[in-house]
């Protein structure tokens, strides 16, 4: 190791260590790697790291050159006869990069052992250093491709790492330079659709979320707009990715198409969703004929440029800006960004999408954070008249209709968004039938949503406690019901089409913009014993919201032809949603801590954003604003 070419917090870092005992350091996004070849210090170096964490509070781990690691087949082996089978190990990938061995495994517990033994004991008898990953419950090849990217691209992934810890660490200790921080509006300004926000300080320009509005075929509404004075693709340091829905991360693989290469930071779950999504929003494109803003390797490009994060992890993202994610109650990994900038200087938190309040899946949006001065907060929901029914009785009303179209041999066919509604429906239903308030019924699933239904088997600690109890204690994960059936061909839907009777089917895209639902609807407008539900939000302009708003004649081109569909079928929309309504804004905004300075209001149609900006003024007191898009706001 080329000690000159390291930045001073590495040469700091080994003036407290033993001379030579360090043959590299690498950085690894905001944590601090450490090799060595001497066996004895790498299996007891405990007191030291702790020693240099508590000095530099940063992570730094230390792990085993890879020149004294173990064969990789005799590495796999010692690993297959440590863990026990209970654990039932999968896929065993070795990083040889990073002297790192992942371990997929149907129990992540037993394989870490108690307090971690077994992981130890791997760690001292190969000198790979083990990463337990949990094996989704239902099998996915996405998931798995999503997976082996980095692998594929190891040598590659250490370089990117490196790097991005490099523009993080070279101003270490740096003097200070003037100090300000503004946030500009490139989407989402008093609509609801291509969120994308423009963080800047003297030092930093970080991008939070960039999304499409997949409601709209016009560029110039449907795309961030990123042709404006503000923003310059080579000066990004950083993408902040809070959820997987396209409206907050359908543009971000246009910013690798034209040459972005710096990270984007998220979940893991947020991570796997959004490929999933990405890749079918490219199939949509392509069914439709439609202008390809990027494609299949701009994916590829995103997904090896992410770096995840776990739910309260504190990391710097650049050298004046520290972030951390909180869970925001919305979707499966969906996340409210918190960011320290200038060392306490100012904090910032942009909710994204947020949900105060228990769904069948997940846990109510955090509301406390260390320090809060300014606080970007969503509107979908934010009118006064946006006040919705209890959950409850929704459900109910969503089993009634089910039993009663089911009791006259008709389907229900639900639009639903790939994560989110879909996997609350499949528990919602599981449930009542488990419980016997309820007889089974198929449910066929389409789309990307059986996709993402894995990629929920694959990460129960993000869902509530009345989940993971199911799945941990008693054995019971509610998405392997047997009655949930996986649509994965034109041939299969055809069947579930013609062959099968009554049933229900939970199809994308919630907004019938495209996707499989389009198909189940053409089939099934026609005929009364048939129902249609909405459960999400449906954007004006879309097909759903022309349908729920009362259009009985639907027309269809297909190539030079009009086909136009009659709208037969009883259509309802739930009065339920994955955001927060009126009341549980407001609510959230009295619960926040620190209070809030100054409010921020997006992501809602003008009348929301503009009455509950209204609202919140008026309740708390402090500065409340609703910005336009391309309107800048200084908040330091």
């Amino acid at each position: 190791m080329a000690q000159a070419e390291k930045v001073e917090i590495i040469k700091e870092m080994l003036k407290l260590l033993p001379d030579g005992i360090i043959s590299d350091a690498a950085f690894e996004g905001a944590n601090i790697v450490l090799y060595t070849k001497d066996k004895t210090f790498f299996r007891d170096n405990t007191d030291d790291i702790r020693g240099l964490v508590n000095t530099f509070k940063k992570r730094v781990e230390m792990r085993a050159d890879p020149s004294i690691a173990l064969d990789i087949e005799e590495a796999e082996k010692m690993i297959r006869s440590i863990v026990p089978a209970e654990a039932a190990v999968g896929t065993v990938r070795f990083d040889s990069q990073r002297s790192t061995v992942l371990i997929e495994t149907e129990k992540p517990g037993v394989a870490i052992g108690k307090q971690g033994e077994l992981l130890r004991q791997i760690r001292s008898d190969t000198f790979w250093t083990p990463v337990v990953r949990r094996m989704p419950a239902i099998k996915s090849n996405l998931i798995e491709n999503i997976r082996q990217v980095y692998f594929q691209h190891s040598d590659y992934r250490r370089k990117f790492l490196d790097k991005v810890g490099h523009r993080i660490y070279d101003g270490w200790m740096r003097g200070k330079k003037q100090e300000w921080v503004r946030i500009t509006f490139l989407g989402a300004g008093r609509q609801v659709g291509r969120s994308c926000f423009l963080l800047q300080t003297p030092e930093s320009r970080i991008m939070l979320d960039c999304g499409v509005n997949v409601a709209s075929d016009e560029p110039t509404e449907a795309f961030p707009i990123l042709d404006c004075p503000e923003f310059n693709i080579q000066d990004l340091d950083a993408v902040v990715l809070s959820h997987a829905h396209l409206d907050h991360c359908g543009f971000i693989p246009y910013l690798f198409k034209y040459g972005y290469r710096g990270p984007v930071y998220c979940t893991e779950p947020t991570r796997d969703i959004a490929a999933l999504l990405l890749i079918d929003y490219v199939k949509i494109m392509k069914g439709d004929n439609r202008t390809m803003i990027f494609d299949i390797d701009d994916i590829k490009e995103f997904v090896k440029h992410v770096i995840t994060l776990d739910f309260e992890e504190v990391t710097d993202i650049t050298p004046d800006v520290r972030l951390t994610l909180y869970n925001a109650g919305h979707i499966l990994g969906s996340a409210m960004c918190h960011f320290n900038i200038g060392n306490g200087l100012h904090n910032y938190v942009y909710t994204a999408d947020l949900k105060f309040g228990r769904t069948p899946l997940l846990d109510p949006a955090a509301c406390h954070f260390p320090r809060l001065e300014t606080l970007m907060i969503e509107s979908t929901y934010g009118g006064k008249t946006n006040v919705l029914p209890p959950g409850k009785e929704q459900d109910e009303f969503l089993v009634q209709t089910i039993k009663e179209t089911i009791a006259r041999g008709g389907k229900v066919l639900m639009p639903v968004l790939g994560s989110g509604r879909a996997q609350d429906v499949m528990v919602i239903i599981e449930n009542l039938v488990r419980t016997g308030q309820m007889e089974k019924v198929p449910v066929y699933v389409d789309g990307m949503v059986w996709d993402i239904t894995a990629i929920h088997t694959a990460y129960p600690e993000f869902l509530n406690g009345n989940i993971r109890k199911l799945i941990f204690h008693k054995d019971e994960n509610p998405f392997l019901a047997d009655f949930f059936k996986h649509v994965g061909s034109a041939k299969e839907r055809k069947e579930v089409l013609e062959e099968t009777g009554a049933c229900v089917i939970l199809a994308t895209s919630g907004m019938m913009v495209g996707g499989p639902v389009i198909e189940y609807f053409k089939n099934l407008a026609d005929n009364p014993k048939n129902t249609l539900i909405f459960s999400s939000y449906q954007a004006e302009g879309s097909l759903g919201y022309r349908i729920m708003h009362g259009e009985k004649e639907i027309i269809f081109r297909s190539g030079t032809r009009p086909e136009m569909i009659k709208v037969n079928m009883e259509v309802f929309r739930l009065e339920i949603t994955d955001h927060s309504d009126r009341k549980q804004l407001m609510n959230f905004l009295y619960k926040v801590s620190p209070r809030p300075k100054k409010v921020l209001v997006n992501h809602g149609e003008v009348s929301r954003c503009l009455d509950l900006a209204s609202s919140i003024h008026k309740q708390n007191k402090v500065e409340t604003l609703a910005p336009r898009n391309l309107e800048t706001v200084r908040l330091k």
